[in-house]
């Protein structure tokens, strides 16, 4: 078991190293000079000149990495060219409310999907199974902009149940009804593709594991259905569940960019809109270092879960 963990453990340090030069070219191959972005239209050359020895640009490209990466590891991600501050600052301030998107997204994904695929595997063709298909057509179809959009017209517009827009931050349990009632309407525009998308990994992986000898062997011994399905069906089909788990909350990084522009949410994703906008590559290269390596560290996560849901790997 420890030597799996190891392994797992070692394999993300160049995986790690990749992200890392993949994020520094950023800079280096996007179009225009950064200097010139800092210094504004009306510089002059030596204004240049001075901007791009303090960033260090005048040095060759291995001198370069080899400072930036050294600064990335002491937790310095450098300034932004238009707010001045640290990026670490700005991530800092924007993550609770894309932390509170992503988790609560999550949460309410699985809450929902692992009983319903579930109960879809051990009763295949019933009625629940075919509302599972038709509900995973339109998960899967429906963009999550176009969700987000009918549930603020009927929720918001109509009933007037929830707030449109805006997110309200969680300081205290008096802030607990306020900041839920503007992240459910979130919730479920994100989380609709990703209850489809667990459902049907669990009623497949289910299925599956109802049909293994074990399983047989439970029932023949008089066990209840429920105490098969829950106690040896379910455990042995958990590892595809938590596969996919774990990527699909690696992969709400880029729902997450579209749902906090649409509800104003002044998360993480809008903050890389408005990088990516006024052409701040500090803060780009920040946010893509921060979700590549939240994504490495995520697959890691899953991959030691795997010794607790499988025996046969602390074997």
């Amino acid at each position: 078991m420890l030597r799996f963990a190891l392994q797992r453990i070692l394999a993300t340090i160049p995986v790690l190293l990749i992200v890392a030069v993949i994020v520094f070219m950023i800079l280096h191959l996007s179009p225009g000079d950064p200097a010139a972005i800092i210094a504004g239209d009306n510089a002059t050359s030596s204004d240049l000149e001075q901007i791009r020895q303090s960033l260090g640009l005048d040095k060759t490209l291995i001198e370069q990495f080899a400072i930036w990466l050294t600064n990335v590891v002491q937790g310095d991600l450098g300034y932004s060219f238009f707010q001045r501050r640290p990026v670490t600052e700005l991530i800092y301030q924007r993550l609770e409310p894309t932390a509170s998107l992503a988790l609560g997204t999550l949460a309410l994904a699985v809450l929902i999907a692992v009983p319903l695929g579930t109960i879809c595997g051990w009763r295949l063709g019933g009625w629940l199974d075919r509302f599972l298909t038709c509900f995973s057509v339109a998960g899967f179809t429906l963009p999550v902009f176009v969700t987000a959009y009918i549930l603020i017209y009927f929720f918001s517009v109509k009933l007037g149940w929830f707030p449109i827009q805006g997110y309200h931050r969680l300081e205290g349990w008096d802030d607990v009804v306020p900041w839920a009632s503007r992240l459910l309407l979130p919730w479920l525009a994100l989380g609709m593709i990703y209850v489809a998308l667990i459902a049907r990994i669990t009623r497949a992986s289910v299925s599956e594991a109802l049909t293994e000898d074990f399983v047989r062997t439970a029932r023949s011994k008089g066990l209840d259905e429920s105490e098969v399905l829950i106690r040896h069906a379910l455990p042995n089909a958990a590892v595809p569940i938590v596969t996919v788990i774990g990527i699909g909350f690696a992969s709400l990084i880029g729902g997450v960019v579209v749902t906090e522009t649409v509800f104003a949410i002044p998360g993480l994703g809008s903050l890389t809109v408005d990088a990516v906008l006024n052409r701040d590559f500090p803060v780009v290269q920040g946010l893509v270092l921060f979700f590549g390596f939240a994504y490495v560290f995520i697959n890691l996560l899953v991959d030691l879960s795997y010794i607790f849901f499988d025996p046969r790997i602390r074997y």
